[in-house]
């Protein structure tokens, strides 16, 4: 199977991709484009779960939702930062699969972890075109490449979009994606300690901001972005 996706999602934590972009996965699916995913940790700091459990959630709801592949980086949850190592882990990995779009996690949120790996992502799309910086896959020196196109996700908190997605025919299958990760989300019958996402109120907190979203195009559910630079647009009539 080819490594090299049309969209890449690059995230810090399994599931933020379920909880702020899943939708748009599924929906440019059903296009016929293929999308990969990447998470920059484990997700190891988690209050609910273990690394282990999360990654066998994080691959069934890769099933779910029709990615080519999804694998982890390896940088410390909680404590990564932008230095040189984690920026060329992530250069590398946009290099092997040389996506158009590059998706990521919002630009400030509640979990410093997002907006930190929102600026090293966005970071590593622009060092990764320039040819003097050398990485190398499987032994072999890679071709410099960057994204087109780099959006951020709207997560915890409310950020104005710059676009939004139209994700009605997908929300039950986001749904399911979300149900994947049982872990994280509340269980009545869970002994673990509770959690900002394991309350009764996120799922529909999650329903909710889905809804607001579709309502900005007069439709029932969407998910918003912000953008790095405006995007291009060819023909005005298309737009929603």
């Amino acid at each position: 199977m080819s490594r090299i996706v049309d969209i890449l999602c690059i995230t810090a934590h399994p599931d933020d991709v379920e909880i702020s972009m899943a939708g748009t996965v599924l929906h440019h699916r059903t296009l016929g484009h293929s999308v990969g995913f990447v998470e920059l940790t484990a997700g190891e700091l988690g209050t609910r779960g273990t690394p282990a459990i999360r990654l066998e959630e994080a691959k069934a709801a890769m099933q779910v939702l029709g990615a080519s592949f999804r694998y982890q980086l390896g940088l410390a949850d909680g404590f990564f930062r932008a230095d040189g190592s984690s920026l060329l882990n992530v250069v590398q990995a946009i290099r092997e699969h040389r996506p158009r779009v590059l998706i990521t996690n919002a630009i400030r949120d509640r979990h410093p972890d997002h907006g930190r790996g929102a600026a090293l992502v966005s970071e590593a799309a622009f060092l990764s075109g320039l040819r003097r910086i050398s990485t190398q896959s499987n032994g072999k020196e890679q071709e410099a490449y960057r994204p087109t196109t780099v959006l951020h996700a709207v997560q915890d908190r409310w950020i104005e979009p710059d676009l939004v997605i139209d994700i009605t025919p997908h929300w039950p299958k986001k749904a399911e994606a979300l149900r994947c990760f049982k872990s994280q989300f509340h269980d009545a019958a869970s002994t673990e300690p509770s959690s900002p996402i394991a309350t009764p109120d996120f799922l529909p907190f999650l329903e909710g901001r889905a809804r607001e979203m579709g309502r900005l195009l007069g439709v029932t559910f969407g998910e918003g972005f912000t953008v790095a630079r405006p995007p291009g647009v060819s023909d005005l009539t298309e737009l929603s």
